[in-house]
């Protein structure tokens, strides 16, 4: 059985997921508004996570927190660029060039029932193979006006049910979607 393919991320109102050069300052200063203890249903995600799947950019993104906060969940970086995690790494991080198919695959064989995937090209990339089961996007109320978009060019249209959606005092807006072509 295929595992559950999820993704767990925040745009800005004009779909940017970063930067034009990765920074996610903006994506840091609405985190700090929120009230206190407030993780927009985070904590609870992450509880049902067997392993994370992202692309170099967003794993790079990642390397810089404090602390690491994927704990001992195995993390895979889809990489034609790496071959091995970089020095300092988490022992749980791996990389592979796979495609998205053959990864899921293998981490089903693995016993992984819930993947988490991360990163906007990681994201696109399996969006376009129909393997995404249910998104859940949080709309940060901020126009960058440029950056790295979410989403991006599809060999077809994609489309989705909203699950729900909830507003949040900081303004926050967060949509759950469950995929059409998963049901």
């Amino acid at each position: 059985m295929k595992p559950r393919c999820s993704v767990f991320i925040a745009t800005s109102l004009d779909g940017f997921i970063a930067r034009e050069d990765g920074s996610i300052d903006w994506l840091n200063l609405a985190s700090a508004a929120a009230s206190p203890g407030e993780d927009y249903g985070y904590a609870a995600f992450f509880a049902t996570v067997d392993a994370l799947v992202m692309g170099r950019k967003t794993f790079e993104q990642v390397l810089t927190f404090e602390p690491w906060p994927y704990g001992e969940t195995p993390l895979v970086v889809m990489s034609r660029t790496l071959s091995a995690p970089p020095p300092g790494a988490p022992p749980a991080v791996s990389v592979t060039a796979e495609a998205p198919t053959e990864l899921v695959a293998r981490l089903s064989d693995a016993g992984c029932r819930r993947i988490y995937v991360d990163g906007g090209a990681t994201i696109r990339s399996f969006v376009a193979a129909g393997l995404i089961d249910d998104m859940t996007i949080t709309v940060i109320p901020v126009l960058l006006g440029a950056g790295r978009p979410l989403f991006g060019p599809l060999p077809s249209e994609a489309w989705l049910a909203l699950e729900s959606s909830k507003a949040y005092p900081s303004g926050l807006v967060q949509l759950v979607y469950r995929a059409k072509w998963n049901s």
